[in-house]
């Protein structure tokens, strides 16, 4: 496979509110595409979503939410003009390629710490053209033709059923929480680590997620649910690197053994920031990785000091990334799952394709999978509009799931398909240079 040429543009979606997590929010999100097109004439193109306050606090705190965009988007850009002229046995092989090209470029660009997972944001699209166009070069009749052999164990299931987490950001009314459990979603990923009075005091942080998780419980007492082992509703909490202490994890854990909501805690994410590594075997529940894993390497690290469960990112991280994680977890006996960025639609299919291959997760008697894009973004059923096969049984949630018949499967859920109106927003945008403005 080698890269003949590419194209980019960024669209900029707006949010129906601000979306508070990590101590922050944000405003809009910022789409981005790339097509790819090899020496044989044919062409991939692959959708990101940019989150700067996701993947670098830091950056989101310097620069702030609209010029970090541009910074990312930077990146995407020049990634992607670096992608013309390589060959690659694989799209694995090209990422890894571009990986580190990306990272140099951000440090010297733009923070001399920028995270690994910022660079691997802006990477996302330039990886999914590179799949797309792979499927179509290599004729697979679906997804798993494509997988190299040493990743099909970890994804060697089917799930007929995906659990759908939506995230409970920090300004997520309980109307609406209510409205989500009511419609039959079992399992809420609440964000927390707040910053309710902006000035960092952790002790303000954790009396106000101590009243989060009390609320969200009080609301979910009474629902039952087919999709966890215990017919109640399940908790995946999301402390985002926000703590600094284990006895302030303790002290919220402690905190739900209080309202009876400890046994209904089925994930723990990223209690500390990445660069503290703390063993985490001795929490009473399930701790899982995610900002802190890059690759198979820290998924190594993570799993040694007692994590016990992976977030996967192929919408985040590159689906590449993700696949080498996936394989690394499986070995050692570690599940995964797959966590959303606020993707849209047809990017979300992505995410369904690995979520739907990976083995269910203790407590569930189905697959799991964040999915927070309808809850957020101001236009959904237009972003709809752009799935090539939207409309299907399999692309429409019902209570709280997404039921996948064999047909999807087959078809790979559309993600090999043309997107009529994306390849029209990259018409006219070949790169001819590698510099940054959009």
């Amino acid at each position: 496979m080698k890269i003949r040429g590419a194209a980019f543009r960024i669209v900029r979606e707006p949010l129906k509110a601000a979306y508070g997590f990590k101590g922050g929010a944000l405003h809009e999100l910022w789409q981005s595409l790339v097509r790819l097109k090899s020496e044989d004439g044919n062409t991939g193109i692959g959708i990101g979503v940019q989150s700067v306050l996701w993947s670098d606090p830091a950056v989101y705190a310097l620069y702030g939410e609209e010029d970090g965009n541009r910074l990312m988007s930077s990146i995407t850009r020049h990634a992607a003009f670096a992608s013309t002229g390589r060959e690659a046995a694989d799209p694995i092989a090209l990422t890894k390629m571009l990986a580190q090209e990306a990272l140099r470029y951000g440090r010297e660009r733009i923070h001399p710490e920028l995270s690994a997972s910022f660079a691997l944001n802006a990477l996302v699209p330039v990886d999914l053209a590179a799949w797309q166009l792979y499927g179509r070069a290599s004729g697979a009749g679906s997804f798993d033709e494509l997988l190299p052999k040493g990743m099909r164990g970890a994804l060697g299931h089917r799930q007929e059923r995906l659990a759908i987490a939506p995230a409970i950001g920090y300004g997520m009314p309980s109307e609406e929480i209510a409205r989500l459990l009511a419609e039959g979603y079992a399992v809420l990923k609440l964000k927390l680590g707040a910053d309710p009075n902006g000035d960092g005091d952790k002790v303000a942080m954790l009396a106000w997620d101590q009243a989060r998780l009390t609320a969200v419980h009080e609301l979910a007492q009474g629902r039952r649910t087919d999709l966890t082992d215990s017919g109640r509703v399940a908790y995946y909490l999301d402390l985002n690197g926000r703590y600094d202490t284990m006895d302030r994890v303790l002290s919220l854990l402690d905190h739900a053994d209080r309202i009876g909501a400890l046994d209904q805690v089925l994930l723990l994410e990223e209690p500390f920031p990445v660069t503290d590594r703390q063993e985490v075997g001795r929490l009473p529940v399930r701790v899982v990785a995610d900002e802190s894993v890059h690759g198979e390497e820290e998924a190594v690290q993570r799993i040694s000091d007692g994590y016990g469960a992976i977030a996967l990112k192929p919408v985040a991280k590159t689906l590449s990334v993700s696949l080498a994680v996936a394989r690394e977890a499986h070995l050692r006996g570690i599940p995964s799952f797959c966590a959303d960025l606020t993707a849209g639609p047809l990017l979300l299919e992505w995410n369904k394709t690995v979520a739907s291959r990976l083995e269910a997760l203790p407590g569930l008697t189905a697959g799991l999978i964040e999915v927070n894009g309808p809850e957020h973004y101001a236009d959904w059923p237009r972003l709809g509009s752009y799935h090539p096969r939207w409309g299907a049984s399999w692309t429409v949630p019902r209570e709280g799931r997404y039921e996948l018949p064999a047909e999807y499967f087959a078809g790979s859920g559309g993600i090999f398909e043309t997107a009529a109106a994306y390849e029209a927003m990259v018409q006219g945008q070949s790169l001819s240079g590698a510099g940054g403005s959009v």
